[in-house]
């Protein structure tokens, strides 16, 4: 025991001797060429290092020598390698970064969206990490659905898709690290499978973007982003741990990554688990049936997910590349009673309990495998994107006779398994600061292949490809001009489907026959499509000015051209018209935003016309009871815009409000006067937050933040659509860090209540508002994020 404390004695005395000899090496790293701080450059000596802040100023604290060795190390930067005396504290050391070749082209030519400067005059909006983390919702639409002319069609409490200023499903495109994100997402009960633990950056395009990523971006783009490299020698990792009060959600999220000199490697998995989620009902009308509900839960609408991704990097002087490999899978119950109407005659019991799934529910099963890798070469820089995914989906649901069809021995409905391979390539060429000339091919191939008892949509093949250019010139300091153009060509091929069931045909002369009834032919269709946008920006001292003209296209899905069949989920037939022809949209586009000191003010108008819009329209006519919806296509007219302002009222007090407003009408067809399903209301947005200048007993960087949300009533409906009431809606959230471990990794801690009133409202973009279902009631949500 005594020599024990005298080697701890020991040893304590040699540690704070060997800290009070440690010298203090202190400057500042900036840009060579315009003498601008570099943020998070690594100076290292050893086992020791440091990563210059916001001002490029760093303290980095060694033993004395005659003289040490620092290396400096930046991802845009080449490594720089000094000699420095250290027999005494050193300050006010100046190091010069040279940049790499091409290195700010690479970084400002990203179609992905990472910097603003290559898409000036589109409107768009960045979304941070910052962002994402203060406004989590149960799934990344929904985190999103802030942000102005952004909303979501919502299935259950995990699901949604993106709605950009009213239109959704594949007049969306979502893109991630590059490559178009193909899912089953024509459905409007499939969501959007995509884990949202990990993301850093999100650009979102509202308008055309057809340009830069071809068909299904006709009205917008929201483009995730790869995450920042790590610095070299660095360690990263977090646990974020989630739960929930309204569905009773457990979930946790893990990720690290770390990185030598030129190698770097990330990982994470993510598991959620919840129940039933509740409403503000006790029972639920559909098709003229009351169902009275148990508790307020909606029966059946838990569910599981289970994600891994994991990916690795090189960065070279003229080269850098990262492939990444993702896996999202998931089993989520559907709404009992939204399933037709076979819940009546059902002999499960789906209030034994509220964490089961019981049938109907469906699987989802997402792998990817991408790459992006860039080239410098002196004045152009090569991109390319490679990706494959598979979406496995399954539907199942009790197995019931409909017609002539008998009762299935199983429970699988419908099975779709789509395979895409994705390559493209752009050249970026920048011969001086004033000009950038992109040209580029996007190609995609699809297989969809079908399996189950219940038919909806054929097995198909798809294959598109597209070239394009554009140019940007800044005219001036204040003004950028873009200008470009694409051809695109893509095919389907159906393959040819019969009932695996006869059905009885009377004949003419009496007879009976008995035949497989044919729901799809083999066909193949083809289309080609020129594009293009014309824009100007113009960046004043506290102003800017966007204008963007744009012509999109979007080529008609395999449900649109070849449905045939009953779809249970919405309790209708459908049918698809193989005489479509591609949508074409115009667009105009325009943004003025100010700002100065504490001000932030904006307005965004636009104005689009459909030559040709798709939709499903319901007719006079019935099969076997279920009334027939039919794809057909109209002229419509779309306008509307967002307006946001932001003030700083004091160090500690600030506050944001937008309102946005779409209008819809069909100029031509069948509802010419209407509008279009799923148009979102007149709704505006307010929030007031709070940021305590002190800390707050072991809380620092604590924020409250208040949100209102006001919506208007939509009464302007197409049939067989009802009206939804207007609703006010309140939020509340508080976050802060704790000082679990030191100063540096902190913990953060979330505290969020959603429908603090626990109002009955219904979103009109909701899917189970179609069924007189209302949005979740009162939600208390608890977050943690530790950092490792």
């Amino acid at each position: 025991m005594k020599y024990l404390l005298l080697t701890i004695v020991f040893t304590v005395v040699s540690q704070l001797t060997h800290a009070q000899n440690a010298i203090l090496i202190s400057g500042k790293i900036i840009d060579e060429t315009n003498q601008t701080p570099v943020e998070n450059a690594t100076i290292i000596y050893k086992n020791s290092y440091a990563v210059s802040n916001s001002n490029g100023t760093f303290e980095l604290r060694i033993q004395p020598k005659d003289s040490v060795q620092l290396h400096i190390s930046h991802i845009s930067f080449k490594t720089k390698h000094i000699t420095v005396n250290t027999n005494a504290t050193i300050s006010n050391l100046t190091i010069k970064l040279t940049p790499k070749n091409n290195a700010l082209s690479a970084v400002e030519i990203s179609v992905n969206g990472k910097n603003n400067q290559q898409i000036a005059p589109l409107i768009s909006t960045n979304v941070n990490e910052a962002f994402l983390q203060e406004n989590r919702e149960n799934s990344l639409m929904q985190t999103l659905s802030k942000i102005p002319g952004v909303s979501t069609i919502t299935i259950g409490s995990g699901q949604s898709k993106p709605v950009i200023r009213g239109l959704g499903f594949n007049r969306v495109s979502v893109v991630e690290n590059g490559i178009k994100h193909e899912a089953q997402q024509w459905g409007a009960d499939h969501g959007l499978e995509i884990d949202q633990y990990g993301i850093e950056n999100i650009n979102i395009i509202k308008g055309p973007a057809s340009l830069l990523y071809g068909s299904d971006a006709i009205a917008g783009v929201v483009a995730i982003t790869p995450p920042n490299a790590p610095l070299p020698h660095t360690f990263k990792g977090e646990v974020n741990l989630l739960g929930e009060s309204n569905n009773n959600l457990l979930g946790i999220s893990s990720g690290i990554q770390f990185r030598n000199e030129n190698w770097y490697y990330r990982g994470r998995v993510t598991f959620r688990d919840y129940a039933d989620y509740k409403v503000p009902t006790d029972r639920v009308q559909y098709d003229s049936y009351i169902f009275e509900l148990d508790n307020n839960n909606l029966r059946n609408t838990a569910g599981t997910e289970a994600n891994a991704a994991f990916s690795f990097g090189y960065i070279g002087d003229r080269f850098k590349t990262e492939t990444f490999l993702t896996n999202v899978n998931a089993k989520n119950g559907f709404f009992a009673n939204a399933h037709g109407l076979e819940v009546r005659t059902s002999t499960i019991d789906y209030d034994a309990s509220n964490r089961d799934v019981d049938l109907p529910y469906h699987t989802v099963n997402h792998f990817k495998i991408l790459n992006n890798t860039s080239f410098y070469l002196k004045k152009h820089t090569i991109h390319t994107e490679t990706g494959f995914q598979n979406n496995l989906r399954e539907e199942h649901s009790e197995p019931v006779p409909h017609g002539y069809m008998p009762k299935p021995t199983h429970s699988t409905e419908r099975i779709f398994n789509k395979n895409t391979y994705s390559f493209n390539i752009r050249d970026v060429y920048k011969p001086n600061k004033n000009h950038k000339i992109v040209a580029g091919i996007n190609t995609e191939y699809q297989n969809n292949n079908i399996g189950g008892w219940g038919y909806l949509i054929p097995a198909y093949t798809r294959f598109s490809a597209g070239a394009f250019g554009y140019y940007l010139f800044k005219l001036t300091e204040k003004i950028q001009l873009q200008a470009g153009l694409r051809y695109d060509y893509g095919y389907y091929n159906t393959q040819a489907y019969s009932d695996w069931f006869p059905s009885t045909v009377s004949n003419n002369n009496g007879t009976t026959s008995y035949i497989y009834q044919q729901r799809a032919t083999g066909e193949n269709v083809s289309y080609n499509n020129i594009s293009g946008s014309l824009g100007v920006s113009y960046q004043g001292k506290n102003t800017t000015y966007k204008l963007h003209l744009g012509k999109s296209f979007r080529m008609p899905l395999a449900n649109e051209l070849a449905s045939d069949g009953v779809n249970y989920h919405m309790y209708r037939y459908e049918r698809g018209n193989l005489d479509l022809s591609p949508e074409e949209s115009y667009q105009i586009d325009i943004e003025a935003t100010y700002k100065k000191n504490k001000l932030e003010i904006g307005i965004s108008p636009f104005v689009n016309y459909f030559n040709n819009f798709i939709y499903l329209n319901p007719t006079p006519n019935y099969y076997e009871t279920l009334q027939i919806y039919e794809y057909t296509q109209s002229k419509v007219l779309r306008y509307g815009g967002e307006v946001f302002a932001g003030y700083e009222i004091s160090n500690a007090w600030s506050a944001n409000a937008s309102l946005e407003y779409v209008q819809s009408i069909q100029k031509s067809g069948p509802k010419e006067g209407f509008t279009l399903p799923f148009s979102p209301p007149l709704s505006s947005f307010f929030s007031l937050a709070f940021k305590a200048p002190k800390e707050i007993w072991l809380f620092n960087n604590v924020q409250i933040t208040a949100d209102l949300r006001v919506t208007a009533k939509q009464t302007e409906i197409v049939p067989p659509e009802e009206t939804t009431p207007g609703y006010e809606l309140v939020n509340l959230s508080i976050l802060g860090n704790l000082k679990l471990f030191n100063s540096k990794k902190q913990t953060q801690l979330r505290v969020k209540v959603n429908n603090l009133f626990n109002t009955k409202y219904f979103n009109h973009t909701s899917f189970y508002r179609l069924i007189d279902v209302p949005e979740p009631g009162r939600n208390i949500s608890a977050s943690v994020t530790i950092p490792m």
